[in-house]
């Protein structure tokens, strides 16, 4: 089971109130939460990667165990205590300012 934290704008449109618990089979990679987030609460799609591109949107960071994985490779393996439930992904709206 990996556990997804979204941010409260994202857990509003979705209708959730806590973190996300995801089953999945197969290789843990961010293209495959990704995938099973966007397939299970498909009001999410388009808010977290583009849907013609399908690439991260600019304004949202993903991060797990401490490390900012946003510019990682979709389909590259998330680290195993995420794999394994022990760790959460994090989807963080990044703040921009002047």
């Amino acid at each position: 089971m990996i556990k997804v934290i979204l941010p409260a704008h994202l857990k509003n449109i979705a209708g959730l109130s806590g973190a996300l618990a995801l089953e999945l089979t197969g290789a843990v990679t961010q293209r495959s939460v990704l995938d099973a987030i966007e397939g299970t609460y498909p009001m999410l799609r388009g808010t977290l990667r583009d849907p013609s591109t399908r690439r991260r949107r600019p304004f949202v960071r993903f991060f797990a165990c401490g490390q900012d994985l946003s510019h990682e490779p979709d389909d590259s393996p998330l680290p195993a205590a995420v794999a394994e439930g022990k760790e959460p992904f994090l989807i963080i709206g990044a703040i921009a300012g002047g």
